[in-house]
Parts: structure tokens; sequence; C-alpha cells
């Protein structure tokens, strides 16, 4: 078997017949978990099928628990916010290519609405104080987003933002931007439902792993039975 050895900002991982295996990670802060209120502004939507963009750090935490959300059908990784040329993980870590590590939502509004996701976002995955950073992990390509894909997704972006900020749930202020959609490119296939198929990496087990824990604990009426691919 040929081993590659690949470093990273966020980690250093080995590539073993192309699964990755954590070798070290670089020591940070964990997310703050906070139980923030459903959101005042949030129209329903009469289709089954609509899209979200969030950006909220490293993506595989981002997927992994949006996937064990109700509603939810579909979560990819990707890029957003940078061009074409530069929507690949080893040209997104200079923090120049304007890319953030994003994920796109296929859901069901009928089922779980745009501000049902922004609350999870919220409160167990991305801590909205925090500016160009989450976690362990530092630099634009990590920032937490909302990127609104029409203007009923914004309105309730901007509102719940305004909401969360008024009712005083972090002790620091609310930084996270609203930006305007460009264009989602699909992150590269290793990346895609890493935290499923790799449930014992130790970045996803020290960071991830408690964000799904957190999305159990504090909503279990939004859990899925089994993750959506």
């Amino acid at each position: 078997m040929r081993m590659v050895k690949m470093t990273f900002t966020r980690h250093v991982i080995v590539a073993l017949a192309g699964v990755a295996i954590f070798t070290q990670v670089l020591p940070a802060q964990a997310e703050s978990v906070v139980k923030l209120p459903p959101a005042a502004v949030d129209p329903a939507v009469a289709t089954k099928r609509a899209t979200a963009v969030l950006a909220g750090g490293c993506f595989w935490g981002v997927e992994g628990v949006f996937s064990n959300v109700k509603g939810v059908v579909s979560v990819e990784s990707g890029y957003h916010g940078g061009n074409k040329a530069t929507a690949r993980y080893e040209l997104t870590h200079d923090g120049t290519s304007g890319h953030a590590e994003a994920v796109r939502i296929v859901y069901d509004p009928t089922q779980v609405s745009y501000g049902t996701l922004l609350r999870v976002l919220f409160s167990v995955i991305a801590d909205p104080t925090l500016k160009n950073r989450q976690g362990p992990d530092s630099g634009p390509q990590y920032r937490a987003a909302i990127v609104p894909m029409d203007a009923a997704q914004r309105q309730v972006a901007t509102a719940y933002l305004a909401q969360i900020a008024k009712g005083k749930y972090f002790a620091k202020p609310i930084v996270v931007p609203v930006e305007s959609y460009k264009a989602f490119y699909r992150a590269e296939p290793g990346h895609q439902d890493f935290m499923r198929l790799n449930p014992t990496n130790g970045y996803i087990t020290r960071w991830d792993a408690p964000k799904l824990a957190a999305l159990r604990r504090l909503f279990p009426d939004l859990v899925r039975a089994r993750p959506a691919p």
C-alpha cells in the first residue's frame, strides 16, 4: 500500500489506501453550546424542497450534524465565496481564496424550516461571536456565515441574528455575516460524509462528535433515526 502524508493547517492526517487517519490536532478552545430560541420570523414555505448554504468552520462537523436533522434530504461539503479555480482544499488554507468551508443542504421545508436550520447552526455547531475562526481552526476560510438563496431566507437570517443579539445569549457581540450567494463548489470526495465514515478520527472525536451529542441532547425532537446522505 502506498502511504501519503499530508499536512494541513487544521490538523495532520495520514492517507492510507484513501482513508484519512488522524495523527495530531492543534490545541484550541471548543465552541460554546447554547440552546437558542426558535426563530420569531420564520414564514412557512409551500414546497417540498429548498436549498440552504451555510458555513460554520470545518465542514466535516457542519455536514455531520445537519445530516442528522429531521427534514434534511442531503448535505454536501464544499466551498463558497471564491472562484472555481481556487475551490480546492489545498488552495484555501492561506486565507486569500475568499472561500469558506461550507455546506449545501437540501431540505424539506414542511418538516424543518430555514429558521430551525439557523437555530441548530448557532446552538451547537458554530459560535456566532467568533470572526474568521471556529474551534481549533483560524482564518477566513473557517468563518461562520449565512448565505441566503433568496429574499425570504435573507429576511429570516437578518431577523434571527437580530433576535439572538437582542436576547444576549452570548457574552460577546454577534459578528456572523450574511453573504451574497456566488457559487457553491462541491469539495473533494474524501471530504464528503467524513464524520460518519471516520468516527474514530481524532479531530472528529475531539471537536465534532460533541456537536452531534449536543444536538441530540438539546433538540431530541429534531434528530432523525438515520443520517441523510
